[in-house]
């Protein structure tokens, strides 16, 4: 197979993470990452994951006005466990809220999450907050409920921006794919689950071999929608981030992939923390002409790394 060198790479921004655990709050004590992100009143917004030394998650609330440093961050959980399917089952194990992805649709702040009680495979539960409660920290989220089906492994969801053909499109990972999902409605009650189709698969000696999964809610350009995903080796464990650009009017349709990752482990808080070797986003927002993404480090902290939205797309359709 004909390797295509990529032209252009993210960029880190910031010589350290942006966000760090913080050992006097027992709830952000062990570790910080996987922020979801949104772009609000002329800010940057991070839903990120924390956990505690007892290994339960909880999201926490920063704000960056220039989309690099960190502002104002929130001192206590703007989100917790709340329903009996994300409560811990098993004393210090892996449990509660993980990996948060913000999608804003009308005057809504859509959040998807993965929701795990630590007996019973993960799932993709979903609630919302009114765009107002958000900016003014009053955290009147929505009772959340679950989306994909019981003792199915499911997780790295997200909701398009808009609506694909008069129907909501949910991107998720089951097994090793990235899944798509069309839904006449986001009021789900709890007894009703999404069906998927098989989407974005891994591929056979490459990078992205052993599994794939969604980063981020894709972006919008006049040439088509960039979505970004991570990839694991099945020549090792390490995550790294491709890119793929979607069909502007039907976005399952795929119309360039990169063949290597614009992000991948090189500094040391990627390389050394809770699982090595790990950059994972759950977040962009664009600022300008330029990308911000906003990505989990080995598992403990947050970091950032911009890339140019012009020079991404000359690189993918190099490849169409």
């Amino acid at each position: 197979m004909l390797i295509k060198e990529n032209q252009v790479k993210a960029k880190r921004v910031s010589e350290k993470p942006i966000i760090v655990p913080i050992k006097e709050h027992a709830w952000e004590a062990k570790a910080t990452f996987n922020p979801g992100a949104i772009y609000l009143a002329d800010k940057v917004h991070l839903v990120y994951r924390a956990m505690s030394e007892d290994n339960t998650s909880v999201f926490g609330y920063a704000v960056s006005n220039d989309g690099i440093h960190i502002d104002y961050r929130y001192t206590e959980p703007m989100y917790l466990p709340r329903e009996p399917f994300e409560q811990k089952l098993t004393p210090s194990g892996h449990s509660g809220c993980e990996d948060p992805r913000l999608t804003k649709i009308g005057d809504k702040i859509y959040m998807l999450y993965t929701a795990l009680g630590g007996k019973s495979p993960p799932r993709v539960a979903l609630t919302w907050i009114k765009e107002k409660d958000l900016l003014d920290q009053k955290w009147h989220w929505s009772k959340p409920v679950l989306i994909t089906p019981p003792g199915i492994d499911d997780k790295d969801a997200c909701i398009f921006p808009e609506k694909i053909a008069g129907k909501y499109f949910i991107i998720h990972r089951s097994g090793n794919d990235i899944d798509g999902a069309f839904s006449e409605t986001l009021d789900f009650d709890g007894q009703t689950w999404i069906e998927e189709f098989g989407w974005i698969a891994p591929r056979e000696g490459m990078w992205d071999s052993r599994k794939v999964g969604t980063a981020a809610p894709p972006i919008k350009t006049e040439r088509g929608w960039i979505l970004f995903y991570h990839g694991v080796s099945e020549k090792d464990k390490t995550y790294r981030v491709g890119v793929v650009l979607l069909d502007l009017t039907d976005p399952t349709k795929i119309i360039a992939r990169l063949d290597e990752p614009i992000l991948e482990p090189e500094a040391a808080y990627e390389k050394e923390g809770e699982v090595p070797n790990v950059v994972f986003p759950c977040g962009t927002v664009v600022i300008g002409k330029k990308l911000f993404m906003y990505y989990g480090g080995a598992d403990k902290v947050v970091g950032v790394a911009t890339i140019g939205i012009e020079e991404l797309l000359k690189d993918l359709e190099a490849r169409i």
